[in-house]
């Protein structure tokens, strides 16, 4: 079974919201709504030894979801093919819990369906072999969707070149274990995730 996620490379990314805009363009995302928010870090430290990156938070692909537990009727679920937890709009009773369940916040109420969304690393489009909205159209070219199971995919490649095991990253593990993996070396800034 794939083990499908993202990897953004932070050394690289410029902060220019495409990857946030984007995935807003292609789901169609009501104003004040996110799938993929765009936090910034910083900035930290004393002039001029100053650090800030920036950090787009997204669903995390967790292995162990708790929003898939806590489900009531089975909305929140993982696609047996794909692997990648969805959301069954059809199912889904409006009760929230997963949005609760969810350590990263990542999880949007839409108020005009009464249902809840988030991130499906744009499944409509990867069934066709094509990238997610947000990796395709990234100016900074630091966003990585595949296989973390196949040593080819891109997001394998891109961890595998990081030389410097410390600069893998990913948000607070609080027994869910995210997946995606965000690359971030000292000499750019140090980690400090907004969930820490």
């Amino acid at each position: 079974m794939p083990h499908n996620c993202i990897v953004v490379d932070l050394d690289r990314c410029i902060g220019c919201y495409s990857c946030e805009a984007n995935c807003k363009m292609e789901n169609d995302i009501a104003l004040g709504e996110y799938w993929n928010k765009v936090i910034v870090e910083g900035p930290f430290g004393t002039f001029p030894d100053i650090e800030q990156y920036w950090l787009p938070t997204m669903c995390q692909q967790c292995e162990d979801a708790p929003c898939v537990h806590v489900c009531p009727t089975g909305a929140s679920y993982r696609d047996p093919e794909t692997n990648i937890v969805l959301i069954d709009k059809e199912k889904c009773i409006g009760c929230k819990y997963c949005m609760m369940a969810c350590p990263y916040g990542v999880r949007s109420w839409n108020k005009k369906e009464n249902v809840v969304e988030k991130c499906t690393l744009c499944s409509h489009l990867t069934v066709n072999g094509e990238l997610p909205a947000c990796v395709a159209k990234c100016c900074g070219e630091c966003r990585y969707y595949g296989d973390l199971d196949d040593p080819e995919s891109a997001p394998s490649k891109a961890i595998a070149a990081v030389s410097d095991k410390s600069a893998l990253h990913h948000l607070t593990d609080v027994g869910n274990h995210p997946t995606t993996v965000y690359i971030l070396h000292d000499k750019i800034a140090t980690w400090r995730s907004s969930e820490e």
